[in-house]
């Protein structure tokens, strides 16, 4: 019979773990942010990038990771939350999406990078209707995390390029 207790007890824990999502969250601003980790490649320091012409003014350009070309999109602008100037704290973190089914690295400017948070599937709560002159486009979910709000981003929509990605379903 202890053994069948055992596994009772055991079986719990594992419901929890596939009950759990972990997302890097970190901060525009006063606001706080999250990713799904699993579509973090990684975390770099900010760097100049090389300048592309004739692209939003959100889309800083690009660099050269490990041979590949990574466009760099500005959060803050992207979102309309005006221009920070970079400092020592500026990061980059390296997504990956799916678009369609063709992969997409990019990287997005991030004022800081906080830390790996376990949220609770069932306490993901979907983003509200603001009408349509606000757009929540690439709000995936709310959650409150150590009596914080964090915004839980999609991370397809977020790097679907416009006039790019607009033709594919």
């Amino acid at each position: 019979m202890a053994n069948t207790d055992d596994q009772s007890q055991q079986q719990p824990d594992s419901k929890k773990s596939s009950d759990m999502a972990q997302y890097l969250s970190f901060t525009l601003g006063d606001e706080e942010y999250g990713v799904d980790i699993l579509r973090v490649q990684e975390i770099r320091s900010w760097e100049p990038v090389s300048r592309i012409p004739n692209v939003p003014a959100y889309e800083k350009g690009v660099v050269n990771l490990r041979g590949a070309i990574v466009p760099i999109i500005d959060l803050r602008e992207r979102f309309n939350l005006g221009h920070s100037h970079y400092t020592p704290l500026t990061v980059v973190v390296v997504l990956q999406a799916f678009i369609g089914s063709k992969p997409r690295v990019m990287g997005v400017v991030v004022d800081s990078v906080s830390n790996v948070i376990d949220i609770e599937k069932t306490r993901i709560q979907s983003a509200p209707d603001f009408g349509a002159k606000v757009s929540t486009e690439f709000i995936n979910g709310l959650a409150s995390f150590n009596e914080r709000m964090v915004m839980l981003l999609d991370v397809n929509k977020l790097l679907k390029l416009e006039g790019v990605d607009n033709d594919e379903n």
